[in-house]
Formats: C-alpha cells, sequence, structure tokens
C-alpha cells in the first residue's frame, strides 16, 4: 500500500503567524491554514487540521461502510457522511480533539435498518482512519433514508 504525504509550510508565531498546507501526493491543491481561524467560529477561507481530520475519517468511513454492505450482499445507491470534529482545551495543557460524531445517511436497496445500523457501527470501529483515532470519542447517528 502506498505512503501518502501532505506538507505545511509555517511563517511566524502561533497567533500572528500562518502556513499553508500542500496535499503533496494528489496535487489537488494548496490550503492556507492559521491558528487565531482554526480557533475561531468562522473559519474565513482557511482550513484547519480538524477540518482535515473530519476530511480523512469521512471518506475512510464511507468506503468501509460500502465494503461492508457489499459483504451482506447489496450495494449502497448512496451515502451521506458527516464527520464533526472538535477541538478544546485539554486538561494536560494546550489543545485536544475532543470529540468526532459522525452522521450518516444511506440509501441502500436490499438492506432493512437493522442490518444498515449493525454495518454502520462495525465500519466505524474497522476503518483505518477510527483505528488511528483510539482515544478519542467517537459517536455515530445511522440510518436510512
Amino acid at each position: 500500500m502506498p505512503t501518502r504525504t501532505a506538507r505545511t509550510a509555517w511563517n511566524g508565531s502561533l497567533e500572528e503567524g500562518s502556513g499553508q498546507v500542500e496535499l503533496t501526493s494528489s496535487k489537488v491543491g494548496t490550503y492556507e491554514v492559521s491558528f487565531p481561524k482554526r480557533a475561531a467560529d468562522e473559519a474565513g477561507g482557511t482550513t484547519s487540521p480538524e477540518e482535515l481530520i473530519a476530511a480523512a475519517h469521512s471518506s475512510c468511513y464511507a468506503m468501509q461502510l460500502s465494503a461492508l454492505i457489499g459483504q451482506e450482499g447489496a450495494t449502497p445507491e448512496s451515502l451521506d457522511v458527516t464527520a464533526d470534529v472538535s477541538l478544546g482545551p485539554d486538561s494536560a495543557g494546550g489543545f485536544r480533539i475532543t470529540g468526532i460524531a459522525l452522521t450518516v445517511r444511506g440509501e441502500v436497496p436490499g438492506l432493512d435498518a437493522t442490518a444498515f445500523e449493525k454495518a454502520a457501527q462495525s465500519a466505524k470501529e474497522s476503518c483505518p482512519v477510527s483505528k488511528a483515532l483510539t482515544g478519542t470519542t467517537i459517536t455515530l447517528d445511522a440510518a436510512l433514508e
């Protein structure tokens, strides 16, 4: 399996500096990062480590859930996955990711709600990004549409 790479160039102090994160392997873009905007309610055109983790988690989870549904003999017509990653203070100092809320809505012909929820829970536990984020509380809200 390949290794994927991202690179960040940072200039200045935490509070006044800024940087650019480059998605090096895919070459799909370079995005602005800033701590003040990271900690603000409005991102103002910048991304953050938490948003990038949310993107990684939602896409990994969708792939894993699709695979598990396939093992049940069904094919998803659609899966809509959202990952909300929260940043907050760490009692040991600094900040930490305080939780991740996964929400999935699916259209899966031939799969009932119980089987969907079972596959959704299993995907939460078995997707590689979930495994990498052990130690962080991950919640799941899963339902068929």
